[in-house]
């Protein structure tokens, strides 16, 4: 009987298990998946998740970049470099996840992959899996089988608060003109914005809306936008995905298991960032878990109150910082983005330099002071 199995090997079940087995304790991964996987996503990578490692995550990164350049409809470009800050990683997933996967099995974490998790029951003082090939058992458990995952609802939670958000994400393999720069455009998507985000062989081009409206023609978006890049959409790899974003506090823990990454919903509502978040719940995760394993009571619980109180509580500012730009995404352009420090101030949050309670508040209030008649422009 394994100390805690982990099922998915995203960024939150390969961190939890690399702090747990670190810490000593025997840890079981299943991922349906056979590793390597393609994971569609933008792979933009915060650098602060380094500080919570304690090793190099240089053969994981593709490119770094330093710039990051938005447009309003494909003009009114605004550049901001990220001179003094340190570059944001761009990393192609299905490298990134496995890499953290191997690191964990340094440790001494065992991983399964291509092994589909059936069902889950409770037994006595111990969670059974069942998969597709035999039963495992575990006295703890983490769901991090992402936004599709099966696990939150067998674990009995049926009304996570989160708000589904969705994605099209298309891989190009071409030349890429300006490596360092990571490309944002608003205007063209309603309720979202289009990312480009370049790795060593090419580019990352996607679009996402994240506050619902009507149904919108994500494939002619993006190929009128490639075209920017020199990019013909028709002849690139494309997925669609669905997104878990942050809506609110909520329990994030059970019997003998706990959710994290984006099925405990921590998708950032403001830019989608994801990766972070995982990490950081799977880091939080491993911690509240080893301390029940060493005889806490609470820890699990805990590990509720510390997901709504470190993150949740800035993700609270991100939706509101949310439901005022996409409401009204050309005055939010023009009073948040093209204002000198704001695109910078953006590249400090993505950097994990800033927290959004440091600079929501005088945002919305310039935001809402935009909204009244005749001051917008």
């Amino acid at each position: 009987m394994y100390d805690c199995i982990i099922v998915g090997a995203g960024p939150a079940g390969g961190t939890a298990a690399y702090h747990l087995a670190k810490r000593g304790r025997s840890i079981l991964v299943l991922e349906k998946a056979s590793l390597p996987r393609y994971k569609p996503c933008g792979g933009g990578v915060s650098p602060q998740v380094a500080q919570w490692f304690d090793f190099d995550f240089t053969p994981a990164i593709s490119l770094k970049i330093n710039t990051i350049r938005f447009t309003w409809k494909k003009e009114d470009p605004v550049e901001s470099s990220l001179e003094h800050l340190e570059p944001i990683w761009m990393v192609r997933r299905d490298v990134f996840d496995h890499f953290l996967v191997q690191q964990a099995q340094r440790q001494g974490a065992e991983l399964r992959d291509n092994t589909e998790v059936k069902s889950i029951e409770f037994k006595d003082d111990r969670w059974q899996v069942n998969t597709a090939t035999e039963p495992v058992e575990a006295r703890y458990l983490i769901a991090a089988d992402g936004a599709k995952g099966q696990m939150a609802k067998w674990l009995g939670f049926k009304d996570r608060k989160r708000r589904l958000a969705g994605a099209l994400e298309a891989e190009a393999e071409t030349q890429v003109e300006r490596p360092e720069v990571a490309h944002f455009e608003f205007g063209l998507v309603k309720n979202g914005y289009i990312w480009n985000f370049p790795k060593a062989d090419g580019y990352s081009i996607g679009v996402g809306t994240f506050r619902g409206g009507e149904p919108q023609d994500f494939k002619a978006i993006l190929t009128e936008y490639s075209t920017l890049f020199d990019v013909d959409f028709k002849n690139t790899r494309q997925y669609g995905h669905p997104l878990c974003l942050w809506d609110g506090e909520q329990t994030l823990h059970t019997q003998n298991a706990v959710l994290a990454g984006e099925a405990a919903c921590v998708v950032d509502p403001m830019t989608a960032e994801g990766i972070r978040p995982s990490i950081f719940s799977g880091m939080k995760a491993a911690e509240f878990i080893d301390q029940a394993l060493g005889g806490n009571a609470n820890a699990l619980e805990q590990y509720t109150e510390t997901m709504n109180r470190e993150w949740g509580s800035d993700m609270a500012w991100a939706q509101r910082l949310a439901s005022v730009f996409y409401r009204v995404p050309q005055i939010g352009y023009k009073l948040g983005v093209k204002r000198p420090s704001a695109a910078e101030r953006m590249g400090q949050i993505l950097c994990g330099q800033l927290r959004y309670s440091d600079v929501a508040a005088r945002a919305l209030k310039r935001l809402s002071i935009g909204l009244l008649p005749g001051t917008g422009g």
